[in-house]
C-alpha cells in the first residue's frame, strides 16, 4: 500500500495534510506555536513518524512526539513553565532513554532538532549533545 504524502498546501487553494494539522495541534498543546517551527522540520517529523508506524501514525502518537520536540526546542525551564514539572520529567526520561538506545524515533527527533539548529543550548549542554 502506498503511503500518503504530506502536503503543505498551495496558495490557500489546497489544504495542509491531516498529519501536519495533527502535528500543529500537538505543538500548540505543548505551548509551541507551529509558526515558530520551520515547515521542513515539521515535514521531517511526520516522515519519521510514518517510518516508525507501518500505516499512518495514530492520532495519539502526535502529543508525545510534540512533547519531546517541544522540550528540545524550549529547554527545561521554559518547557516546565508551560507544561509543568511532570511533563518536563517525562521528556527528560525519554531523552535520556533515547540517548542510551541510540536508534529510536525519539533519538531521530532529537538528532533532527540538533541538526536543524532548533535545539535549546541548555539541552545541548546538559546532555553533551553534538552533531558529529
Amino acid at each position: 500500500m502506498a503511503r500518503r504524502r504530506s502536503s503543505l498546501g498551495f496558495l490557500g487553494m489546497f489544504g495542509r495534510s491531516g498529519d501536519l494539522r495533527q502535528l500543529d495541534a500537538a505543538l500548540r498543546g505543548v505551548d509551541l506555536h507551529p509558526a515558530l517551527v520551520p515547515e521542513g522540520a515539521k515535514l521531517t517529523i511526520v516522515n519519521l513518524m510514518k517510518d516508525h508506524w507501518p500505516d499512518e501514525p495514530p492520532p495519539q502518537a502526535y502529543p508525545p512526539v510534540a512533547q519531546l520536540f517541544g522540550y528540545c526546542v524550549a529547554g527545561p525551564e521554559a518547557f516546565e513553565q508551560s507544561n509543568g514539572l511532570q511533563d518536563r520529567l517525562d521528556a527528560e526520561r525519554r531523552l535520556e532513554a533515547a540517548l542510551e538506545a541510540g536508534d529510536s524515533l525519539d533519538a531521530q527527533i532529537i538528532l533532527m532538532t540538533l541538526h536543524a539548529k532548533l535545539i535549546s543550548s541548555e539541552v545541548v549542554e546538559r546532555y553533551g549533545l553534538s552533531a558529529d
